[in-house]
């Protein structure tokens, strides 16, 4: 069974409603809609939450959920994400002193030149993304 069929059946059953739940664990009332018909899934300290608030176990709400599980490990896995911010900030310098360098050689080719530049706010696009989806 799927974490959001289990987090449903555990507030059914424990008599809450989503909008009592959510006050509880202080979410919004949306969170617990989007959990539940999993178009999200909780972060590790949430879920805790809820295995104390359902008295159920954390095995119990984890077990054979393959994709919770997945989220989890990458949510809680920071070695990850700094490799990730790494690589971001080491592409964008190597992108920017390359178009430095082709703009000091071709300075006469402008579509190279665009390109180039393009290429750059790309490459800073995606390396703000990495920061703040760090924090």
């Amino acid at each position: 069974m799927e974490i959001g069929k289990k987090l449903r059946e555990a507030r059914t059953h424990s008599g809450f409603t989503q909008e009592i739940v959510a006050e509880k664990i202080d979410v919004s009332r949306q969170t617990i809609s989007n959990w539940e018909n999993e178009k999200s899934y909780p972060d590790i300290v949430s879920v805790i939450k809820l295995s104390d608030l359902y008295s159920i176990s954390l095995d119990i709400l984890l077990k054979e959920d393959i994709e919770m599980i997945e989220h989890l490990e990458e949510s809680t896995n920071i070695v990850n994400s700094n490799k990730k911010l790494i690589l971001a900030i080491a592409a964008n310098i190597i992108v920017i002193f390359f178009f430095i360098i082709c703009s000091f050689i071709l300075p006469e080719n402008y579509y190279f030149l665009i390109g180039i530049f393009c290429i750059a706010i790309i490459s800073s696009s995606i390396l703000f993304y990495q920061i703040i989806k760090k924090f």
